[in-house]
């Protein structure tokens, strides 16, 4: 994985943008929506029916099951992957995520509920905030800050077109530099 990618996982932020993919997606409402923490990484997704019954998509943590079936989609195609073995995966557990511990998840949730221009805002700042953690320039803790901080600076409103969202992001990004270069001089 690249870097941040890595840190999007460790703050939750990757499973708060897949919160926000599967609402606009599949057109499921946010009270439909929900992560739990589950430290094996071999259940990617749920599904729960009206029966009461829920159908997992179980495999090993690799990239090329969905792009596969992103390129040959209806179909599947054979993909050179260790098979899922449960007797030598153990056990599975899971975990309803700390918001206090992730605060990046509560502020994508947050984001994708208010829509419009805010999750145009929330990943502009997420991208400049992991990129100045990456460099060394702010702690780990600061990420979120930085985050809620741009979201409540840059504002909120509808996203009328592509011209507005291009100049959006370029503001969310300049407010998260200067709030990273205030916290910088701390």
């Amino acid at each position: 994985m690249g870097g941040r990618i890595t840190i999007d996982s460790a703050t939750l932020m990757n499973k708060g943008f897949e919160m926000i993919e599967a609402h606009h997606l599949f057109g499921i409402g946010w009270d439909r929506i929900g992560v739990v923490v589950h430290p094996q990484s071999i259940v990617h997704s749920l599904v729960d029916f009206v029966d009461g019954a829920t159908l997992a998509h179980l495999g090993y943590p690799d990239m090329r099951v969905p792009i596969a079936y992103a390129l040959t989609w209806p179909r599947r195609s054979a993909v050179p992957v260790e098979r899922l073995d449960l007797a030598k995966v153990g056990s599975l557990t899971f975990e309803e995520p700390d918001p206090e511990t992730f605060r990046c998840l509560a502020l994508a949730r947050e984001a994708g509920e208010q829509g419009g221009i805010v999750p145009c805002v929330l990943n502009a700042a997420d991208e400049v905030a992991v990129a100045a953690f990456l460099a060394g320039r702010i702690g780990f803790e600061a990420i979120p800050e930085v985050i809620a901080r741009t979201i409540e600076d840059v504002g909120s409103g509808p996203a009328r077109d592509f011209e507005e969202l291009f100049a959006v992001d370029e503001a969310a990004r300049e407010r998260s530099d200067e709030l990273i270069a205030g916290l910088s001089t701390k």
